[in-house]
């Protein structure tokens, strides 16, 4: 007897180096006949980084520029995906349409794509991790790593080679 799939949780760093993990998502989405949320998570800026912007920028308002930020990117995540469509040629237009939903989150990374994921009852979630050595390969591996750890439901990691 096999899981029934019909959620995937898809999280992303908007990399253009994702398109592969992102394809794998869809393939699954296919088969199992599921529909795909697309998750972006916004890390927030340390105690550290508020207070010495408080310092030298007194009228920031950071909770307004993170509205702003967040805005930006669901626009940035949405371009991608119709860019997506046109790029990989899809002749199938229900191939995009299985994306149900696109959200941008404020918060830890693997604690929020974990949250996420059981706030939105997925069944699988998919996320990509960098082979090579940069110093965001090893972010992006460590949060599929503790993603891995933290997560109840369960966890597809696609290896991405830059």
């Amino acid at each position: 007897m096999s899981a029934k799939i019909k959620t995937i949780l898809y999280a992303t760093d908007m990399g253009e180096h994702m398109r592969p993990v992102f394809r794998f998502a869809i393939d699954i989405a296919k088969n199992h006949e599921a529909k795909i949320i697309m998750l972006h998570v916004i890390e927030p800026l340390s105690s550290g980084a508020l207070v010495t912007i408080d310092v030298y920028m007194p009228k920031f308002d950071a909770k307004e520029v993170l509205q702003d930020g967040m805005k930006k990117a669901l626009v940035k995540m949405q371009k991608r995906l119709s860019n997506f469509c046109v790029d990989e040629q899809i002749k199938d237009p229900s191939d995009c349409e299985i994306i149900s939903r696109v959200k941008v989150v404020n918060g830890r990374c693997a604690e929020s794509i974990v949250h996420q994921a059981e706030q939105l009852g997925a069944d699988l979630i998919v996320v990509g991790t960098n082979t090579s050595s940069s110093m965001s390969s090893h972010f992006l591996g460590s949060t599929a790593r503790n993603v891995t750890q933290l997560s109840k439901t369960p966890v597809l990691v696609v290896p991405v080679h830059d």
